[in-house]
């Protein structure tokens, strides 16, 4: 049996505290905001701006893989700048953490779906002979389901009804 090889290291990813108080918080971009950055066209110069575009430009850059189907750099890449959206968020955006709900997700994962959704909306209208296809369709209804989700999940951790999950530590 072969071995497979091993996953590229990514940088330390060191676990904040939970009651990790937020340090002058700076505001979450809008789904409009996140999406320009995406695009490139975010005038500002947010950190949330700087990986999201990070993260689209990974998203749009053909998958690679090794021999074994391992993403390697990239994929390394993509949760570094994962880890970094949720430490930044942990540090600067006010949680309650006393019974509220938990999200599934942290802020990072949900900007690197909604990266990847767009790109992917974006190759396969690209890619079609007319914006009627059913494909181009369903590529950006499931953008557009992920924006609204984005929006609702940050007006809930805005007003205090939702928290988000803690950056996971080096072992994940």
């Amino acid at each position: 049996m072969d071995k497979l090889p091993a996953a590229p290291r990514c940088r330390d990813r060191s676990l904040l505290a939970e009651d990790t108080a937020a340090l002058g918080a700076g505001p979450l971009l809008s789904a409009k905001e996140l999406l320009c950055a995406m695009r490139g066209d975010y005038a500002g110069d947010h950190p949330l701006a700087r990986w999201a575009r990070r993260l689209a430009e990974l998203h749009r850059t053909p998958r690679l893989t090794g021999s074994a189907g391992i993403c390697g750099e990239k994929c390394c890449a993509r949760e570094d700048l994962v880890h970094a959206i949720d430490v930044w968020t942990e540090r600067n955006v006010p949680q309650h953490r006393h019974g509220v709900a938990l999200h599934t997700e942290t802020l990072g994962s949900v900007i690197d779906r909604i990266a990847d959704a767009q790109s992917r909306a974006t190759t396969v209208l690209m890619s079609s002979q007319t914006a009627a296809d059913p494909r181009v369709h369903a590529a950006w209804h499931r953008l557009a389901e992920l924006v609204d989700g984005y929006n609702d999940l940050i007006a809930q951790v805005t007003d205090g009804v939702r928290r988000l999950p803690a950056p996971a530590g080096e072992d994940w």
